[in-house]
């Protein structure tokens, strides 16, 4: 067994949509291939069973390889708050637990995004290569993340993402 341990990402963002339409794109198949860890011209598998205990799956297919996301549900309560899994055990075994709470705001939403994300350590690390992994996976992650929720505010505001070319 790896020893582990943890680091939360939250990050804050507005929409100037509905709540439930924010809600949607994070459950919506159609939607969910367009942005969630892929591209709609890459993406291969946008797969939702959107109640407690069922399970998601995406599968992005770049630079001939393939890239899978699973997880499970742990708390659907539309439109305001949802919770669940997340690994790519192509990665790792570790799996991070996701909450995503949408509150109305003005003239849209706000959304808070929280990952408690499992760091694996290898043998022999010090107190100093824990906390320099944990702010590395952090910060890879908050990136990643950030892509994405452009995407996604594109998405929900104008009803499709440009691309970067």
């Amino acid at each position: 067994m790896v020893n582990t341990s943890t680091t939360t990402l939250t990050m804050i963002r507005r929409f100037d949509v509905p709540a439930e339409r924010v809600f949607d794109a994070w459950l919506n198949p159609e939607m969910m291939r367009k942005w969630f860890f892929t591209m709609e011209s890459t993406n291969k598998v946008a797969n939702n069973e959107p109640i407690v205990g069922g399970s998601w799956e995406i599968v992005d297919h770049r630079e001939g390889k393939d890239y899978r996301a699973v997880g499970k549900y742990i708390e659907v309560d539309s439109p305001s708050k949802l919770v669940f899994t997340f690994k790519m055990p192509q990665f790792s075994d570790t799996e991070d637990r996701i909450t995503v709470e949408i509150k109305p705001f003005e003239n849209g939403c706000e959304m808070t995004f929280t990952q408690l994300i499992v760091v694996p350590h290898e043998k022999g690390w010090t107190e100093e290569d824990i906390e320099k992994a944990q702010n590395e996976y952090n910060s890879q992650t908050e990136q990643g993340w950030g892509y994405m929720f452009e995407g996604l505010k594109q998405l929900v505001e104008t009803g499709k993402i440009n691309y970067p070319s």
